[in-house]
């Protein structure tokens, strides 16, 4: 977690790691109820392959979110090891968002998540509601606990900028190494994408060809956050940036919010947000009673740096305050 906080455009959850304890916050860390070891789901793979191949046509993207990864990527390419230039660096770090999460083509939404993975370790041990479900794939490029979204937090992963600031080097870094071991531009592209399963098909290489033919249109209806909203959260005193988390608002291709898209629930709405106990860093997912149906609020804690599906804690909660939207548990 320690490159994402030095980059000062991830503002959504910095402040937390310095200003949380394990004294004042009861929604976070490793002592609730474990969930977890049930390792990848074969199943999720071969959907996400079924589902890679990107109808032809125009290939929408917001107007906002692309301005952040062109930044990106533009940065990516000038301090690369190999001669790419930023266009090329920008049509590389975009192809897998499409086959990963927007096959019709239109603009990937920035909030996805995770609808293939069904593994009883993601749900609530207490069965509280089938809506309490940690998707471990999260955003455009779908950063999942088990790779590249090890050490970033679902809110990090939803906004675009603090999620290209990831996948453009990534991506450009590969492409760089296999090019200067003497590997073609397609092979050395494929290399830069194998993170992603849907690439393995060839769906990223078809996405990269038309994006070089100019078959990319910018939206205007698609933000930065993809719909999930800032938020200032208020736990036992302690006041913390948090991102608020509603499916139903999903902006851009949001075919995975539809109930029978894919074996997993789809969560109901969550606040997401950074904390910090005995050195080590946690992402945490709280619902509110409210959102999720369940009987108490009910939080998820994740380590940084493991992967979802070996290790989850699940805590019930006396309450959150959304300062912002002055909803919850809030005292006057």
């Amino acid at each position: 977690m320690v490159k994402v906080l030095r980059r000062s455009s991830v503002l959504l959850a910095a402040l937390i790691v310095t200003t949380a304890t394990a004294d004042h916050a009861l929604a976070a860390g490793d002592d609730g109820v474990i969930s977890g070891g049930g390792g990848p789901d074969p199943r999720a793979a071969q959907l996400v392959e079924q589902h890679s191949w990107v109808a032809p046509g125009p290939l929408r993207f917001g107007t906002a979110p692309y301005a952040q990864v062109r930044a990106a990527a533009t940065a990516a390419a000038g301090s690369a090891a190999c001669e790419v230039s930023p266009a090329e660096a920008t049509d590389l770090t975009l192809s897998p968002t499409w086959p990963e999460v927007a096959p019709s083509g239109n603009a990937p939404s920035p909030m996805t998540l995770s609808r293939y993975d069904d593994q009883p370790s993601l749900s609530d041990p207490k069965q509280r509601s089938e809506a309490l479900y940690f998707n471990p794939g999260v955003g455009a490029w779908q950063l999942d606990s088990a790779g590249l979204g090890a050490d970033i937090t679902a809110a990090e992963a939803i906004d675009v900028s603090a999620a290209a600031d990831q996948v453009a080097p990534h991506v450009v870094d590969r492409y760089c190494a296999a090019i200067n071991s003497g590997a073609s531009a397609a092979s050395a592209r494929a290399e830069a994408w194998r993170a992603w399963r849907a690439c393995g098909t060839g769906a990223c290489e078809d996405v990269f060809q038309r994006l070089r033919g100019g078959a990319l249109v910018q939206v205007d209806d698609v933000g930065r956050y993809g719909g999930a909203e800032r938020r200032v959260c208020g736990f036992e005193g302690v006041r913390y940036d948090c991102l608020y988390v509603d499916p139903g608002r999903a902006q851009g291709d949001n075919a995975w919010t539809v109930p029978h898209y894919g074996p997993a629930p789809v969560p109901a709405p969550f606040y997401a947000f950074t904390y910090a106990e005995n050195g080590r860093e946690y992402e945490v997912r709280y619902w509110a009673k409210a959102d999720s149906g369940a009987v108490s609020d009910v939080s998820v804690s994740r380590e940084l740096g493991v992967d979802a599906r070996d290790r989850l804690s699940w805590s019930a909660e006396p309450g959150l305050c959304d300062l912002t939207a002055g909803r919850g548990r809030c005292r006057t």
